[in-house]
């Protein structure tokens, strides 16, 4: 137990802890110099209550802010309809938590409770100076200070406060939203590939047997085959994508990004559905590691137009893959089929729609463009245009 307590105890804590110590002392201190012990009493309490209102929960804020400001306001009564007052010190301490409440009450509490504390701190710590026997000059000056520089100060301290915690909630909905697209574009680029491989290949099982030509013995085994290390792929990038995000301190994959061998494992993966597949890469790109955005970015971009070849291009014969440098210090990234576009929209079932959104939004992340379109001499045709290099850092 008493190991778990020292765990728990931080630096701040403790520098908090002695602060409030020191400063419940001078409460004490300025309470005694009140020549009657009732009003010595009431002006202790009235400090306490006021230095811990600004310490509580949010919670219980406004109901403690409440009690100290009409403790407060009470001691200032009694105390200045007493004929014996203290001649200084009528609760410096405790005009410094009212301030702090006026902060918090603006920086936390909703706009109408935040007037009506504010107004009320405001009030009761400018009426302090009243608890002095002599009301003279000085009693007015520290009056107007408190009221002309201290309650403004402390609304606009606590102002500032509240606009900077929105501004920070903003940037972390931001982030937030950021990462949610993250999410939904990986998720997509990882299991849809394979789950597409799966519906591909058993749609031509099917139409193979509703056209009267059952397939081999051997042709069945293989395309189950094929099936089945879809479905594992799939299961396996569903479970590196949940690793990922539940496991921050995972190891990094061995393999780059937008390593060569992953675009052939790619192709050939796709070459096994039927269609010539023909991955041409520059060579030069062996000698010239790719930036890793870029290099996800050219994993992804010809991922999700084999995958887009899968669903809409009907009767395609011959797919090709090309990923080549500019002299631009840029590379090129084309996807090019000879199919005849699917007349049939995809729908739900097919996961379309968010495809080519997501692969748009990744390319221009990257400083890149992505073109698609239909090819002069029929198919279609996906060109993505990204940078080769790291951007120069802005000064």
């Amino acid at each position: 137990m008493i190991s778990a307590l020292t765990v728990r105890v931080r630096p701040r804590h403790v520098l908090l802890g002695l602060a409030g110590a020191a400063l419940g002392v001078l409460v004490v201190l300025e309470g005694l110099n009140a020549p009657l012990w009732p009003v010595a009493a009431l002006t202790i309490a009235s400090g306490l209550l006021c230095l811990s209102a600004p310490a509580v929960r949010q919670r219980h804020f406004p109901r403690r802010a409440a009690w100290a400001v009409a403790g407060s306001a009470l001691a200032t009564a009694a105390g200045s309809l007493t004929t014996h007052r203290p001649e200084n010190t009528p609760g410096m301490v405790e005009a410094g938590a009212l301030l702090m409440v006026i902060v918090r009450a603006v920086r936390h509490c909703p706009p109408r409770q935040a007037v009506a504390l504010s107004a009320a701190s405001a009030v009761a710590a400018v009426a302090l100076p009243l608890r002095i026997e002599t009301w003279d000059s000085l009693t007015l000056s520290i009056m107007a200070l408190l009221a002309c520089v201290g309650v403004p100060f402390a609304a606009v301290f606590g102002l500032c406060l509240r606009l900077w915690d929105a501004l920070r909630a903003r940037e972390r909905e931001a982030v937030l939203r950021e990462q949610r697209l993250g999410y939904a574009r990986d998720l997509h680029d990882f299991v849809a590939h394979h789950v597409t491989a799966i519906v591909a290949r058993t749609r031509a099982a099917r139409f193979a047997a509703g056209a009267g030509q059952a397939p081999s013995v051997e042709d069945l085994d293989r395309m189950l085959a094929q099936i089945e290390e879809a479905g594992s792929q799939a299961l396996g990038s569903m479970r590196a994508m949940v690793s990922s995000l539940r496991d921050t301190a995972a190891p990094a994959p061995t393999r780059p990004p937008g390593d060569p061998q992953a675009l052939r494992d790619l192709v050939d993966e796709f070459g096994g559905t039927g269609a010539q597949a023909e991955l041409s890469l520059d060579p030069r790109l062996a000698q010239l590691p790719l930036p890793p955005e870029t290099g996800i970015t050219v994993q992804r971009v010809v991922q999700e137009s084999l995958t887009n070849v899968r669903r809409h291009a009907a009767g395609a014969t011959r797919v090709t893959v090309r990923v080549a440098l500019r002299p631009d210090d840029t590379v090129e990234v084309g996807v090019t089929d000879d199919g005849r576009p699917d007349t049939v929209p995809s729908g739900p079932a097919d996961g379309g729609g968010f495809g080519l959104v997501g692969l748009t939004e990744r390319v221009e992340e990257t400083g890149g463009t992505l073109t698609t379109g239909p090819r002069p001499g029929g198919g279609w045709r996906v060109l993505a245009v990204l940078p080769a290099k790291d951007a120069a850092p802005t000064r």
